[in-house]
């Protein structure tokens, strides 16, 4: 600490601090109350109250590092987002340029060397100021540190109620408490330190706080680059932020900005050349707004709204939500994800492509996962976060669920009904009963009534398709897409031309309880919550109960990033692995906090696994996805597995699949909330469809995109499955080209209804 020059009235030497008891604190407590009373009001007896009081006060100031900016990075160390109460990036002094310490130093405390944290030769000469009726301050920037540290943690606790403003709600104890904590501060910090704190932690704009902020907010420069005029322009400003604000009034902030360079010329920090130079300058700021949370985030704002609520639902991150909030928005977190920046732009660009301008709002969703790490890559949607005109606007999150395991919201959409794209788990466990993809069944058969004999080994099956008993509770005959399809024919060819009444006349032979296990394994459940009477959720993720037969052609919504997940163990060798967004989350001080990491779980024998990846890649071979066969060129196509899918109504299309590296799923459809729009008769980015199916706009979207970004993740081929799953003559594949058009479709909408709906 710098000796102090003037002993008499130097709060560093022990005469200063005797005369500051015993008359200047008193002077102080009225000047702070108003400035307005005068001094022959002190009497000795006040005097002496006040040093009693300055006495009791307390000597110790609790300096925790201020609100600071969260950033929200992408897996490449690209920014996503910014969040922050304040917005703050903490620089050292030595990153700070020179002008901005001289300027601050010259117009707010140029004794600021000299003192010893209360500037009483600054307090005489602002009380003789008051006395000739001109009001003038004297805190020092010591002082002004330590009220920004008060009101800052007060800010954090939630009491912004108890903010204590310079001259408008502080008392004679409040003034006098700062002047003792000033002093300690001083004690305890060297003067560099106690400067680099406050330019840090001072307020410029309420989009603004802390030098770096403000240099990026108003110059889009940094504090170590700020020029001379614009160093003392924001010197200027922290006098009051709104009065000296360049952009709505820049007179005032050039008058400001000229006192601030005259102070700094008379008290040598700048030389007569430099303040003519700068007084010169007109006022021009260049502004980059500091645009706060996931909705302003330019490349993925859906994703970052997923990462934020996993935070903000993580108790690791505090108790309850005030203390998690304050933990994220003001702990300076530093949040790497998961997300490929160029996997994100690339399905943005699908998904924005999908519907054109869109005047009837359909959604479109496509996000992918890694097999073997549950990492999302990507999760993009068709929708603007804030209303826009021509755009079609949601804050929800077409990828999700609507709560997590706990019951707490994601803002998900909660998914759609995933139709056809849930018969592969019923191909699956044929294949885990033993049996061979190549068995016949008979896909002639469309009655199953009430009193059908299903197998189930641990509970009851229910549904039934017969004409005869619909005023029993039946639906109608079980109907497939095209009518040349009611034969017999192998369980392979009924899963790759999505065959409704194949995959009943398989399930028929399977036990119930093994397709439900197979279902749960994989990580599939409900995208919405299952509540009582009351409201009250019972079940936030509940399970898709395969025990009803409408299952077994998808009629309960389902989330795109569940499907994807579930997908991704067929790449995986059986392996299931939870989705994850976030990889790393370190503090202002570098700490690890909690993340999450890669959860993987056995969840189909392998041999099953590869049995689906056989058939599935039928799917895009000769089946219902033959148009839409990602390739890297016209000519070249590489081991891919999908499986296409339409709701009952085609208001909620599909595909979704795999390669050995990459698993997506592609959604379109009604996203307005019903679920209940139907895809028919409609016009979409300037075609007709009679009915929208999975391969028409989802497939597309799934088909450019694998194309695009599959490589780089890896296409090796599969591994085959063993001989005994895999009976009979091996199919033909006869390569096609990928859908550019509008073609007659080989799936014409399928049947996936909700209990009381009727199959097709």
């Amino acid at each position: 600490m710098a000796t102090g020059k003037n002993p008499l009235f130097d709060t560093a030497t022990t005469l200063g601090k005797v005369l500051l008891f015993l008359g200047v604190s008193a002077i102080c407590g009225v000047l702070v109350a108003g400035l307005l009373v005068p001094a022959a009001a002190i009497s000795g007896s006040a005097a002496s109250g006040s040093i009693k009081f300055f006495e009791t006060l307390p000597a110790e100031l609790q300096v925790d590092p201020p609100s600071q900016s969260t950033t929200v990075l992408a897996s490449d160390g690209s920014v996503i987002a910014n969040l922050y109460a304040e917005n703050r990036t903490r620089v050292s002094l030595d990153q700070m340029s020179p002008h901005i310490k001289d300027a601050v130093i010259a117009i707010e405390d140029s004794r600021f060397y000299e003192h010893g944290g209360v500037d009483t030769t600054g307090i005489m000469r602002a009380l003789v100021s008051t006395a000739r009726g001109n009001r003038q301050g004297a805190s020092t920037i010591t002082q002004q540190y330590v009220n920004n540290v008060i009101n800052s943690s007060l800010e954090a606790e939630g009491k912004g109620d108890q903010v204590l403003l310079n001259g408008v709600n502080k008392g004679v104890g409040d003034k006098l408490r700062e002047m003792k904590l000033a002093i300690a501060l001083e004690k305890k910090f060297t003067k560099e330190q106690i400067l680099e704190g406050y330019l840090n932690i001072v307020f410029f704009n309420r989009d603004a706080y802390g030098i770096e902020a403000a240099s990026k907010f108003f110059f889009s420069t940094t504090a170590k680059d700020l020029t001379l005029p614009q160093a003392a322009l924001l010197a200027g400003v922290v006098n009051s932020p709104s009065f000296y604000d360049p952009i709505a009034n820049p007179e005032n902030a050039k008058n400001r900005r000229d006192l601030v360079l005259s102070s700094m010329l008379s008290t040598g920090k700048i030389q007569q050349a430099d303040y003519d130079a700068a007084v010169a300058t007109p006022v021009e700021t260049k502004v980059t707004p500091a645009r706060q949370g996931c909705a302003y985030s330019t490349t993925a704002p859906y994703f970052c709204d997923y990462v934020l609520h996993l935070l903000l639902n993580d108790p690791a991150y505090g108790a309850d939500a005030d203390e998690r909030e304050k933990k994220v928005f003001r702990g300076g977190l530093t949040i790497k994800t998961t997300l490929d920046p160029n996997a994100q732009a690339a399905a943005q660009a699908q998904v924005d492509g999908s519907a054109g301008a869109n005047p009837d709002k359909w959604g479109a969703a496509l996000v992918s996962v890694q097999p073997g790490t549950g990492k999302i890559t990507n999760m993009a949607q068709n929708t603007v976060w804030f209303p826009a005109e021509g755009k079609f606007d949601s804050q929800l999150n077409f990828s999700v669920d609507q709560y997590d395991a706990d019951g707490n919201d994601l803002n998900g959409l909660g998914g759609a009904q995933p139709g056809s794209t849930m018969k592969p788990f019923t191909f699956a466990q044929w294949l885990n009963e033993g049996k061979s993809m190549n068995t016949v069944v008979n896909g002639a058969v469309r009655r199953y009534p009430l009193n059908f004999r299903w197998r189930n080994s641990c509970g009851i099956t229910t549904g039934a398709y017969n004409t005869a008993e619909k005023g029993l509770g039946a639906a109608d005959d079980l109907q497939n897409a095209e009518e040349n399809y009611y034969r017999s024919m192998s369980v392979l060819e009924g899963l790759y031309n999505s065959i409704n009444t194949v995959t009943f006349a398989s399930a028929a032979q399977l036990d119930f309880c093994g397709i439900q296990k197979t279902v749960d394994a994989v990580g599939l459940h409900g995208g919405l919550p299952e509540r009582d009477s009351s409201g009250k959720i019972t079940a936030p993720n509940p399970k898709i109960n395969m025990f009803s037969t409408g299952n077994l052609l998808g009629s309960t919504q389902t989330s795109p990033l569940t499907m994807a997940s579930s997908f991704a163990t067929f790449a995986n060798d059986g392996k299931y692995c939870e989705p994850i967004a976030i990889t790393e989350v370190t503090d202002q001080t570098g700490a690890q906090l909690p993340a999450q990491a890669t959860n993987c779980r056995d969840a189909l024998k392998p041999e099953v696994a590869r049995g689906v990846n056989f058939a599935l890649q039928e799917v895009l071979n000769r089946g219902s996805g033959s148009l839409i066969q990602p390739r890297i060129s016209t000519r070249t196509s590489f081991p891919i597995a999908a499986k296409t899918g339409t709701s009952n109504n085609n208001g909620s299309t599909w595909v979704v699949g795999h390669t050995s590296g990459l698993a997506t799923a592609s959604w379109f459809g009604d996203a307005l909330g019903s679920q209940q729009r139907a895809g028919q008769n409609v016009t979409i980015n300037g075609k007709f469809y009679r009915g929208v199916d999975g391969y028409m706009i989802a497939g597309p979207q799934f088909s450019n995109f694998m194309s695009a970004v599959a490589p780089a993740y890896g296409t090796n081929p599969f591994p085959a499955p063993p001989s005994n799953l895999v009976t009979g003559p091996a199919p033909i594949v006869r390569p096609t080209t990928p859908a550019t058009r509008e073609s007659t479709p080989t799936e014409k909408p399928e049947p996936s209804p909700s209990p009381s709906d009727k199959e097709k």
